[in-house]
C-alpha cells in the first residue's frame, strides 16, 4: 500500500519521502558481468567454492624447492651437502612432491660438483599450503557488497571468468540540456556509475511540461531520474509533468539542499526529480537516491564510521539538513551544512544527514557518517 504524503504545498519530512520511494521496492533480478566489468557492483548470490585456494601447496617465492629436514644445521659457516641440486621453483609454482620449505636463491651453492646448502628453513617456509588463503565452502564473493579488486583477484584465481551482480538500470532525464544545469545531469550519472549502477542518459525535447511528460516515456528502467526544473522559475515545469501524467507523489521535501526535489511512482518504477543546482542534487542524490539503489542492487546496509566532531553542526529544526565531513586527526570537521560550495563537495570524506527534529550536535559528539565512495 502506497504511503501516505502531505497535501500539495506541504513539505514532505526526508522520512515519509523516502518511505514512499521505497514501498514494495525489491532487488533487480541477477545478472552476469566479465570480471572486468564487474569492478565496482554489488555482488549477488553465487555457489560457494568446491575446493580450496590454492588447491595445493605453492611457493610464495622464487628459490629452490628442499625438505627441511634435508637442511638442518647448514649455515654459511657449515654447508651442508645436498643428494642432488634441489628444484628450482617460481613464485605460484606447486612445490614438488617431499618438499616442504623454499631456499632463497643465495642460500644453495651448485658452484661445485656437490650442491650444498648455506641455510636451513622451517617447514612451510616460503611455501603457501592448500587452503591458506581460502578454505572450501566460503563464496567466491560476499552477496550485497560492492566487488573490490581483491574479490576479483579471488575469482580468477578460483577460475572464474564472470560473476553474479545486481546492477539497477536507471534512465536519466536531462531537463534542461544545453543549459547550466548540464553538469547537474553529469554529476548524477557519474555519481551512479561510482555506485555500480548502469545508467541510461537522455534529453528532454523541452523544458515546458507537456516535453518532460513525454520523455517520462521510454525504455524499461528500475529508476528514474529527472534532473533540473523543479524550482519556482517560469520554466520550471517538471514537478507539474509527472502531476500531469499522474505519477506525482510529493514535491517540495522538509531537505536543506535539495529542498525543491519531487518524487513520484510511474507504475512500479521510482521517480525523483532532482533540481539542477549541482548543490541540491547533491545532497538530495545522497539521501533519496542511494537508498533507493540500495535496496535495488541488494546491497548490505553502508558501513559507517564513527569518530567525534571537531567543532558543533548546528541545524534549523524541521528540515533534514545534509552536512559534508572531512576526516581530519581522527574527528569529523564539517565542511558544509545545508549549502554546499563545489570544494566542500571534492574534498569530502563523508556525509550525515541531521535529522529534522534535532538543532545539530555539540563538538566532541560522536558522529556516524557514511563515506562517500570516491573518497580518498
Amino acid at each position: 500500500m502506497m504511503r501516505t504524503l502531505p497535501p500539495t504545498g506541504m513539505l514532505t519530512s526526508l522520512e515519509a519521502a523516502l518511505g514512499a520511494l521505497l514501498d514494495g521496492l525489491v532487488p533487480v533480478a541477477p545478472s552476469f558481468l566479465p570480471l572486468d566489468q564487474a569492478l565496482g557492483r554489488v555482488a549477488a548470490e553465487m555457489p560457494a567454492l568446491l575446493e580450496a585456494q590454492p588447491a595445493h601447496s605453492i611457493a610464495a617465492l622464487d628459490g629452490w624447492a628442499c625438505r627441511a629436514l634435508d637442511l638442518v644445521g647448514a649455515s654459511a659457516y657449515s654447508p651442508l651437502a645436498l643428494p642432488a641440486v634441489p628444484a628450482w621453483v617460481e613464485a605460484g609454482d606447486a612445490m614438488p612432491e617431499g618438499c616442504d620449505c623454499v631456499l632463497q636463491a643465495d642460500l644453495v651453492d651448485c658452484s661445485g660438483p656437490i650442491p650444498q646448502a648455506v641455510g636451513e628453513a622451517a617447514p612451510g617456509q616460503g611455501v603457501r599450503r592448500a587452503g591458506e588463503d581460502m578454505a572450501a565452502g566460503r563464496p567466491v564473493a560476499l552477496s550485497g557488497q560492492s566487488l573490490s579488486a581483491a574479490d576479483l583477484l579471488v575469482a580468477r584465481k578460483a577460475g572464474y571468468r564472470e560473476l553474479a551482480v545486481r546492477a539497477p538500470r536507471i534512465r536519466v532525464i536531462d531537463v534542461a540540456a544545453g543549459s547550466g544545469e548540464t553538469f547537474s545531469t553529469l554529476l548524477v550519472a557519474e555519481s551512479l556509475k561510482a555506485w555500480g549502477a548502469t545508467v541510461v542518459a537522455t534529453d528532454a525535447a523541452g523544458r515546458e511540461a507537456a516535453s518532460i511528460a513525454a520523455a517520462l516515456d521510454g525504455e524499461a528502467c528500475d529508476l528514474l531520474l529527472l534532473v533540473g526544473g523543479t524550482g519556482d522559475g517560469r520554466t520550471d515545469e517538471s514537478a507539474e509533468a509527472l502531476a500531469r501524467r499522474g505519477v506525482l507523489l510529493a514535491h517540495r521535501i522538509a531537505l536543506r539542499p535539495g529542498g525543491t526535489t519531487a518524487i513520484g511512482r510511474l507504475g512500479s518504477t521510482p521517480v525523483v526529480v532532482l533540481p539542477g543546482a549541482p548543490d541540491q542534487a547533491f545532497a538530495a542524490f545522497l539521501s533519496l537516491v542511494q537508498p533507493v539503489l540500495d535496496r535495488l542492487s541488494g546491497r548490505h546496509q553502508r558501513r559507517s564510521i564513527v569518530l567525534p566532531l571537531s567543532r558543533k553542526i548546528a541545524s534549523t529544526v524541521g528540515l533534514s539538513e545534509i552536512a559534508l565531513l572531512n576526516e581530519h586527526q581522527g574527528a569529523w570537521t564539517p565542511l558544509a551544512v545545508g549549502d554546499f560550495s563545489l570544494d566542500a563537495m571534492r574534498l569530502a570524506d563523508a556525509w550525515l544527514a541531521v535529522p529534522g527534529d534535532s538543532e545539530g550536535y555539540a563538538a566532541g559528539t560522536p558522529i556516524a557518517a557514511v563515506p562517500l565512495p570516491d573518497s580518498n
